[in-house]
Parts: structure tokens; sequence; C-alpha cells
């Protein structure tokens, strides 16, 4: 036999005992029970969901960060190798400075000075690069 939940309704009178009393609070303080737990869960999901995108926040940014910093390394890398360059290029001029010879051919060709007995002619380049453009046309 099928037994059917009834819903009372407001014509039937329930019997007030002792022990259906008994059942009823404890009905309304598992509903309380059950409402208090939803409430610690939901604020308990709420917590965690805020702690989840700060840390996935804070990752986030983190890579970025790391990101520029590689940026700024290769560039620091690329940067310093030019200033070892350069340093070396100086580093050769200066042990050329020491030598007369190189000074004296400097010299000659900067400053269009002479030794003795020694004439200068000085060649305009821009006729020379005039002359050139006309071979290249033709």
């Amino acid at each position: 036999m099928e037994q059917r939940k009834r819903k009372s309704s407001k014509t039937v009178a329930s019997i007030e005992t002792e022990y259906v009393r008994s059942l009823r609070k404890k009905e309304i303080w598992r509903n309380k029970q059950k409402r208090r737990l939803k409430k610690k869960l939901f604020i308990y999901a709420i917590i965690a969901i805020a702690v989840f995108g700060g840390l996935t926040n804070m990752f986030i940014q983190q890579k970025q960060t790391l990101q520029d910093k590689e940026q700024q390394k290769k560039e620091m890398l690329a940067q310093l190798e030019e200033v070892k360059e350069e340093q070396d290029l100086l580093k050769k001029q200066l042990v050329k400075l020491d030598d007369d010879d190189y000074i004296a051919k400097l010299a000659r060709k900067e400053y269009f000075l002479s030794d003795k007995n020694e004439i200068i002619f000085s060649v305009p380049e821009k006729k020379k690069k005039n002359d050139e453009k006309d071979d290249g046309k033709e």
C-alpha cells in the first residue's frame, strides 16, 4: 500500500501532544541548521573566489613584470655589446696614437700638414662625387 503524504489543511486540526511539539522543534532546528550551513558555505565560497582571484591577479602581474625584466635584460646586453665594441675600438686607437708614424699620417690626412720639401694638393670632394654620379649614368 502506498502511503501518501498529506498536506495539512486549515480545516483539520493537529493534535497537540508533547511528541508532536518535540518533532516540530526538531524540524525547526534542522531548518535553521540548514540555513546556517548554506550561509556559511556561501561565505566560504565568496572568500575562496576572492582569494583565487587575488592569486590569479598577482600571478598575471608577476608574469608581466618578468617579461618586462627579460626584455630589459636583452636591451642591456645589446647595449653592453655595443659598449664593449666601442671600448675595443678606442683601445686600438689608443695603441695607434702611441705610434709616431700613425700620428704623422693622420696629421697629413686630416690637417694637411707636410714634411720638408713636400707640396700638398687638395682635390675638392664634391667634384669627385659628381664625376662618380655622371660615370654611373652613362
